[in-house]
């Protein structure tokens, strides 16, 4: 069997994976595979309030602690990557940043935000380098799922 992801909404500060999400894995890991949330692979992918990361070391030891928890249950785990690309939000950014999109074609519709539901904004399209930068950012979320001691890696897209 096969857990599906689902957006949890449960990160602590800077991304990381908390005591909770590893008990949380753990506690699925007779499912037989587990997907986890979707990971943003980069600072401008995130899009939605207290989500995970893997672009940092603090956050792959912090995903480690889950993976660890999950293999001792008896279970395998892949961490979904996902950019949220224009679904997203510049008060979930850090200063100065906005969602990111190939066009700047605003979403319809609106996003739930700390500060509570937001009109989607028109993201910035991406540059040429820029998307070469994305792709990386993708290729080393994965590299970092697999320091952290995830089983594999599912692609959001």
């Amino acid at each position: 069997m096969v857990m599906a992801p689902m957006t949890r909404s449960r990160a602590g500060d800077g991304g990381t994976a908390t005591e909770l999400t590893a008990a949380y894995y753990a506690q699925r890991a007779s499912a037989g595979l587990v997907i986890t949330e979707g990971i943003q692979p980069s600072v401008v992918g995130q899009g939605y309030p207290f989500t995970p990361g893997l672009h940092s070391a603090e956050q792959v030891a912090s995903w480690r602690k889950v993976t660890d928890a999950v293999h001792a249950e008896g279970g395998r785990i892949f961490a979904q990557i996902m950019h949220a690309g224009r679904i997203g939000h510049p008060v979930l950014l850090p200063e100065g940043l906005t969602p990111v999109s190939a066009s700047p074609v605003r979403a319809a519709g609106q996003i739930y935000t700390h500060e509570g539901p937001k009109d989607f904004v028109e993201p910035r399209e991406l540059t040429d380098a820029e998307i070469r930068q994305t792709i990386a950012d993708f290729a080393a979320a994965a590299r970092n799922a697999i320091d952290a001691g995830f089983d594999g890696v599912e692609l959001h897209g």
